[in-house]
């Protein structure tokens, strides 16, 4: 059976602006739907399944950013921002909880057609959950990490402080282990960051997770390279770990 065409939401408060985007996406082989605030998008949402949404941040109601945040902490949705000039707050906000990627207005339509493809790409091509993660603690090699609580604990049942970044590259590890996940993928499941510039950043954070959790950080066992590949992680991985 053939896959459906993608489904995108165009979330935004003015008219001309949803109406044309969502044309120009037809056009082009999406299916698209329009909302024109998030009220609108969560009802949306509810009544058929969106595979992304391209989203103004400046609305009246619920702004783009409250929306954004369900959006990628509730249902795991990909999104993209569209944003003002002169929003440069709200764009690096908009990344650091977990948008794809943004794009400014007045935007080029085929700049963000290319944007939304990529974003589908690289959704489409990160390795599902082995499960997923509802259990409170996950324990490997004799660690154990309280994911509610951010908390992480050696063998010796000490704490090892993590920081944001490390703390969410290890869950992309112990959700998928025994998995080879490459810098892009790595990117998309830790930040939501268009891979560019940014992809050796990835390479800086294994390094200091490393740090943390290897015994010999020039020998690592549990957080694997595999050349030309990305990363691995070795350990077996045990929820609701004591």
């Amino acid at each position: 059976m053939t896959e459906p065409n993608p489904h995108i939401l165009v979330v935004d408060d003015h008219r001309d602006i949803r109406e044309t985007l969502a044309r120009y996406l037809v056009k082009n082989g999406f299916r698209a739907s329009t909302a024109e605030s998030a009220a609108h998008a969560r009802k949306a949402l509810k009544a058929a399944a969106v595979d992304l949404v391209v989203l103004d941040i400046m609305m009246p109601g619920e702004d783009g950013l409250s929306l954004c945040r369900h959006l990628v902490n509730a249902e795991s949705m990909p999104v993209i921002l569209l944003t003002a000039m002169a929003e440069d707050t709200d764009r690096v906000i908009g990344l650091e909880i977990g948008a794809d990627d943004y794009v400014t207005k007045p935007f080029n339509p085929r700049e963000l057609l290319a944007r939304i493809r990529a974003v589908l790409r690289r959704v489409n091509q990160v390795p599902k959950d082995r499960d997923p993660v509802s259990q409170e603690t996950l324990g490997f090699d004799g660690w154990v990490l309280n994911v509610p609580r951010r908390e992480l604990f050696n063998p010796q049942g000490e704490p090892v402080a993590l920081s944001s970044g490390e703390f969410q590259l290890l869950c992309a590890f112990l959700k998928r282990p025994k998995m080879v996940l490459n810098r892009d993928q790595l990117l998309d499941l830790t930040s939501g960051r268009t891979p560019n510039v940014f992809d050796r950043s990835i390479d800086n954070q294994v390094s200091r997770l490393r740090r943390k959790i290897e015994e010999d950080v020039k020998d690592p066992k549990l957080i694997k390279t595999v050349w030309g590949g990305g990363y691995m992680f070795t350990a077996a991985v045990e929820d609701n770990a004591a």
